[in-house]
């Protein structure tokens, strides 16, 4: 049978799909390639993929029905789905928000629907993010935590996302399992996020924009252990008893909120250069900090993360030296 993965061309997308190959499944990867960040990095890690004979591409957009419809008609052997496909990032949704209705809430029923068309559909597992916990103050933020005053759209679309994928398991019986990730970075991550950011103007002798004064704490979260949650709740759905709809929400953090300039400074250790800094206020839709709770994950899954970020971080810097021919 074949997973299909959307966004396989992105950041956790393209981890994700290559850690399916690697055990050997069948991956039909969905994407557009849209233009938010430098496509060639997405295509280079499309060329990785192509390098096994399991996994096949189709480039469309999530919320097109046509091709999506096409896509099915095509691949009667879909029977798991991992949307991964979105519009990421906080602040580009001050000023696109069209952007993030029509991949985040249109493009994310498309594929619902999708799910509740095949024959069998064995897990639904998508992308949502630990934005939704908006200016909550109580840490770590569990799932059990009121989401209901979001601080950015895109907050807002991610939770849409999930109270809709919770109807279609009432309604159609679908096992789904939404996944808030928390500040994921890595090898091959995407350039709009911290870690990329402040190595590529540490390089470029540019100074790093630190907002809130620097007095900022993330859970930042290694890819590789990102991709052992995602994988191995794809491998257990939620069981469906019929009292309650098959849903869950997970979080999918480091379970560790490390401050800001720590991250920094090991990002300037393993360049081996200084940076410069431009302190700036708070941005809209910014949180001073986030924490994952993972109890739920690690009780159900068996879910541990084991990177931290002294080690995280040199690794995404090895990487960014390779792929920048530094």
């Amino acid at each position: 049978m074949t997973v299909l993965v959307t966004g396989a061309a992105g950041f956790i997308g393209y981890h994700t799909c290559l850690r399916l190959l690697e055990r050997g499944e069948s991956v039909l990867g969905l994407d557009n390639l849209n233009p938010y960040y430098d496509v060639a990095l997405k295509e280079m890690r499309l060329s990785k993929l192509a390098e096994f004979p399991g996994f096949r591409l189709v480039r469309a957009d999530i919320a097109d029905r046509a091709a999506v419809a096409e896509i099915e008609r095509a691949n009667p052997g879909i029977d798991a789905i991992i949307n991964l496909a979105a519009q990421a990032g906080v602040r580009h949704s001050l000023t696109a928000p069209h952007d993030y209705t029509h991949s985040n809430v249109e493009g994310h029923l498309v594929m619902l629907e999708l799910a509740r068309r095949l024959p069998v559909c064995r897990h639904f597992v998508y992308a949502s993010s630990s934005s939704v916990y908006g200016s909550n103050t109580k840490l770590p933020f569990s799932v059990e935590d009121r989401v209901d005053t979001p601080i950015s759209l895109y907050a807002a679309t991610k939770r849409a996302g999930e109270l809709i994928s919770h109807s279609y398991s009432h309604l159609f019986r679908i096992p789904t399992t939404g996944l808030r990730f928390f500040t994921v970075y890595g090898p091959w991550g995407r350039p709009d996020m911290a870690a990329y950011l402040f190595a590529k103007a540490i390089v470029a002798g540019e100074p790093i924009r630190v907002f809130n004064n620097g007095d900022m704490r993330r859970d930042f979260t290694f890819i590789d252990d990102i991709v052992s949650g995602v994988v191995g709740v794809l491998d257990n759905p939620p069981p469906d008893t019929g009292a309650e709809p098959p849903s869950r929400l997970y979080n999918i953090g480091n379970n560790r909120s490390e401050r800001l300039m720590d991250f920094i400074g090991l990002v300037e250790e393993s360049l081996g250069r200084k940076a410069t800094y431009i302190f700036e206020p708070m941005q809209p839709g910014d949180v001073k900090e986030t924490a994952a709770d993972i109890s739920a994950i690690a009780r159900d899954v068996g879910f541990a993360p084991t990177t931290p970020i002294s080690v995280g971080v040199p690794r995404f810097i090895d990487w960014f030296k390779q792929y920048h021919g530094l």
